[in-house]
C-alpha cells in the first residue's frame, strides 16, 4: 500500500462513511458534480473540503511515512459542558461536524470555533482543548491519517 494516502481518497471514505452528501461548509462551496452508472443511476458527490494542504492552522500538511499507513474512523460525540481535555495529534486528521457547535483553543491562545458542515484537516502537533458550552451533544466524524504506532490522539497534562 502507498504510504501516501491522497485527501480525494479520505474524502471518498468519509462520503461513503457518513451515508450521506451533506452540505459543504460556507467557505468550501461546492456544487454536486453527478455522474450516471452502467446501472442509469444517477451518483453525486459534494466535496466537503477541496484538496487541502495545510491544516486549521496553516501547517504544511505531511504524511508519516517512515511506518506503514493506517487509516481510522470514529464519532466523536461531546456531551453538553463536557471538554476533551489538552490533547495533540501527531499526524493528520480529517474532520467533519455533524452536529453541535464545538469551540477550539489552540496553544497560542488562537479560538476557533466548528459547527455542523463545517470540515478541516485538524493541526498536528498542537496543543488544543475541544469544550461543547452548548446545550445539545456535538458530533464529529474523524478520519485519522496516521501509520502503525503512532497514536491517533495524546492526551496531555
Amino acid at each position: 500500500m502507498n504510504k501516501t494516502l491522497s485527501l480525494s481518497v479520505i474524502a471518498a471514505v468519509v462520503i461513503g462513511l457518513s451515508g450521506c452528501a451533506s452540505s459543504a461548509a460556507p467557505t468550501q462551496a461546492a456544487s454536486p458534480e453527478a455522474s450516471s452508472t452502467p446501472y442509469g443511476t444517477a451518483i453525486s458527490a459534494q466535496p466537503l473540503l477541496d484538496k487541502a494542504e495545510t491544516t486549521i492552522l496553516g501547517q504544511p500538511l505531511v504524511y508519516p511515512t517512515e511506518l506503514p499507513a493506517q487509516l481510522s474512523s470514529s464519532i466523536i460525540t461531546i456531551p453538553p459542558g463536557v471538554e476533551t481535555g489538552l490533547h495533540k495529534h501527531d499526524a493528520p486528521m480529517y474532520a467533519y461536524v455533524l452536529e453541535g457547535t464545538l469551540t477550539v483553543t489552540y496553544d497560542g491562545g488562537v479560538i476557533k470555533t466548528y459547527k455542523p458542515g463545517d470540515a478541516l484537516i485538524e493541526a498536528v502537533g498542537t496543543p488544543h482543548n475541544g469544550v461543547n458550552a452548548g446545550t445539545t451533544p456535538v458530533k464529529v466524524l474523524v478520519v485519522n491519517v496516521g501509520a502503525e504506532s503512532v497514536a491517533n490522539t495524546v492526551p496531555l497534562p
